[in-house]
């Protein structure tokens, strides 16, 4: 049984509880709002993790990729990669390895994390084709379905298909043509296979198929974004409508079948069609979660690109986004490094913070005791309600004062404390006298 199927019945599963008191809401709430497919839960049946929950009325979830290249093959630094995410905040993990053992570095993660892990198998499957045949375009169908069922049965929580890659998408782009191409590394292996082999895409055809192995398993599906615009000049164009039209079918489908389902989102995106896009996946796609990758709101920001979408996450998050995958300083440039990894955690969970803030997922409690905290210049309170608390403890033990109340930025001249002992200490009828 999925999560949809017990929720249509009526039963709250231990993991509908978990993510109840995580969140702060009613049991009934996740209950119902699962059943509706408004809120997925990745939670493999071959697994035991923290359960987490996406979708409406929830937190903003921020999700962390970690994975290997073929320039740089170091499963133990992806390990660690891994953990530094966890460790920062991040609520769920994808596996992207396109180098080395790919089993065995998937396997690793989903050994130690006790987050909800997603893939996407077409990679796999097109890199084991590439090794042994030369190219993608020899990809055989058993393989695509052969790879999912694996996956699944290792453990996967969530995975990336890319079914709505068809002839139809495909020709709806190249009629259009774009600035920036197809920037999807799933949507190139299968778009170049279809072009090829003269053929519907099998992920498409076939997906009843793959329906079957996500309820066997309980794996989310993570309906992949393959059209996603890869530059600001092409974002919201035909292909991604017509995309988005053929992802709502596909999530129909999933759910008649009792399958959980989220849709992957753009990519590059100018901030004021940020509410546009959410809006018409909501409405597309019968207000299945929507997963967004970003988004970059701008294109010329190399080595900032945290930043960027840190601006794009708090703009999702308030518009209806229910999922952020981060984005590090080195997007566009290298493989992450350890480092850039928990910067990109942080930088997307600011952004998600914000965005909840301001559609009331919370009310800025944690900010008001931040400010009680800062007026009473309690700094072990500041340093923990800190998003990284061993961060500001060490940016300013690193200029430390010589007035332990203050810090090196007015030193002999807080505001704050000269407040503390002036105003706050004088009688209101003295401004009556005055």
């Amino acid at each position: 049984m999925t999560q949809l199927q017990d929720a249509r019945k009526g039963i709250i599963t231990e993991e509908m509880k978990e993510v109840a008191k995580k969140e702060n809401v009613s049991e009934d709430f996740i209950l119902k709002s699962v059943a509706e497919g408004k809120i997925v839960i990745p939670a493999n049946v071959n697994r035991n993790i923290s359960a987490s929950g996406i979708g409406a009325g929830l937190r903003t979830k921020v999700n962390a990729t970690i994975g290997t290249s073929t320039d740089i093959i170091d499963f133990d630094e992806e390990e660690l990669k891994a953990q530094i995410a966890i460790d920062n905040g991040a609520d769920c993990l994808m596996e992207l390895s396109i180098g080395g053992d790919l089993d065995e570095i998937r396997r690793r993660i989903l050994k130690m994390s006790p987050l909800p892990v997603g893939s996407v198998p077409i990679y796999q499957a097109a890199i084991e084709t590439i090794r042994e045949k030369g190219s993608a375009i020899y990809m055989d169908e058993d393989i695509m379905f052969k790879t999912i069922e694996k996956q699944a049965k290792d453990g996967v929580d969530f995975m990336a298909i890319h079914c709505s890659v068809n002839i139809e998408t495909l020709g709806r782009l190249k009629r259009q043509g774009r600035k920036a191409g197809l920037v999807s590394r799933g949507g190139a292996f299968i778009s170049s296979w279809i072009v090829e082999n003269q053929l519907e895409n099998p992920l498409y055809k076939n997906y009843e198929y793959i329906l079957e192995i996500a309820k066997e398993h309980d794996v989310v599906m993570s309906l992949a974004n393959a059209m996603r615009a890869g530059a600001i000049a092409d974002s919201t164009d035909r292909a991604q409508v017509q995309e988005l039209i053929v992802l709502g079918e596909l999530v129909d489908k999933a759910r008649e079948a009792g399958v959980q389902t989220m849709i992957e989102g753009p990519g590059h995106i100018p901030i004021n069609e940020i509410p546009t896009n959410i809006m018409l996946e909501k409405k597309m796609c019968s207000n299945a979660p929507f997963y967004m990758l970003g988004p970059i709101v701008c294109d010329i920001a190399p080595g900032y690109d945290h930043i960027v979408s840190s601006i794009g996450a708090a703009a999702s998050a308030k518009a209806g986004a229910d999922f952020i995958c981060y984005v590090t300083p080195a997007e566009h440039l290298a493989l992450p490094s350890p480092q850039d990894v928990k910067d990109g955690v942080i930088a997307t969970r600011i952004g998600a913070y914000a965005g909840d803030m301001a559609k009331g997922v919370h009310n800025g409690e944690k900010d008001l005791a931040m400010a009680n905290a800062r007026k009473a210049l309690d700094w072990e309170a500041q340093y923990e309600l800190s998003i990284c608390p061993a961060d500001a403890r060490a940016k300013r033990d690193a200029r430390p004062p010589e007035d332990s109340d203050a810090c090196t930025m007015c030193g002999n001249f807080c505001a704050v404390k000269i407040v503390n002992e002036w105003l706050d200490e004088a009688d209101t009828d003295v401004f009556d006298n005055i």
